[in-house]
């Protein structure tokens, strides 16, 4: 086994619903735009991997807000804004870390295994949850690959992809740790293994293609022995 490589929003934190969300609705608010993402609505704009691309999608579908921004220019200026409030609310430590993931990383810290995020989230809110709720000793050890550092999103394998080349990896000899449909699939088609940890919006996914299925790394019992078994 020559690495373990997570996603982070659904699994790192729980992200999704309470804190993406939550920060994509007070950015609409703050740029007078009367827009509110329901629960229920944003389990369906996740299935479009992105924030830019969630918003583009929903304001396709639902109608553009009246600005006087083009419409490129309107979603970067609300994605900054999303992106702020959200860093916010890792820094003020309201969303935990899911169970396993910080036993996990020192096991794999003490074994020399090499440690990634791979995210189609925006890089500088992932690396905030890397450095805040993991801490600055692990984040030392784990790359972040995030945002737009490549041309297609998950299900694209395009992320996990970069990763293998810039660790140097054998990705048949790399664990990911995922909690949707779309990066399952983005990891077996850059020929890595797949661990599934179902989150808050993707009980009712299909993960056909995992090595295996868990509610979280704890309850499923899942180590870096039972990495290298599934990886053989």
């Amino acid at each position: 086994m020559q690495a373990l490589i997570f996603d982070c929003d659904g699994v790192l934190v729980d992200t999704e619903r309470d804190g993406h969300r939550v920060a994509f609705n007070e950015a609409f608010a703050a740029l007078g735009l009367k827009r509110e993402w329901s629960v229920e609505r944003y389990g369906e704009l996740l299935l479009t991997a992105g924030g830019k691309e969630r918003m583009r999608r929903d304001f396709d579908e639902a109608g553009w807000p009246q600005s006087s921004l083009d419409h490129d220019a309107l979603i970067a200026s609300l994605h900054k804004a999303k992106t702020d409030i959200f860093m916010r609310l890792i820094e003020s430590g309201r969303l935990p870390l899911r169970p396993g993931i910080a036993r996990i990383v020192d096991e794999a810290i003490g074994q020399g295994i090499k440690l990634a995020v791979c995210s189609t989230s925006n890089e500088r809110a992932v690396q905030a949850v890397v450095d805040v709720m993991l801490g600055a000793e692990r984040a030392t050890h784990i790359r972040v690959f995030a945002g737009d550092m490549v041309a297609a999103k998950k299900p694209a394998p395009d992320i996990y992809l970069m990763a293998a080349r810039e660790l140097n990896l054998d990705p048949s000899r790399s664990m990911v740790i995922e909690d949707s449909n779309n990066g399952l699939r983005a990891a077996k088609a850059a020929g890595m293994n797949c661990i599934v940890t179902i989150s808050s919006y993707t009980a009712d996914e299909d993960f056909s293609l995992a090595d295996r299925v868990v509610d979280d790394l704890d309850s499923g019992k899942i180590d870096i022995a039972a990495c290298r078994a599934i990886i053989g």
